[in-house]
């Protein structure tokens, strides 16, 4: 399955809720794990790769029949 950013599960970007998507977990687990690794490593690096990843992954195409 090809990582795209969420439509639906989003707060931000939808990079997050687009990461849980692809693995099939709860889009809150993925945003506790993220929060606790931004305040337990360097706050500036997690940013940075949030960014780059709203930059780089594209958006999810809707699909209507």
């Amino acid at each position: 399955m090809k990582l795209t950013r969420s439509n639906t599960n989003k707060k931000l970007a939808g990079v997050l809720g687009g990461i849980a998507e692809s693995i099939g977990v709860n889009p809150t687990i993925v945003r506790v794990i993220f929060i606790i690794l931004l305040f337990t490593t360097a706050f500036f690096p997690m940013t940075i790769v949030y960014f780059a990843a709203m930059f780089l992954m594209p958006k999810k195409k809707d699909v209507y029949r």
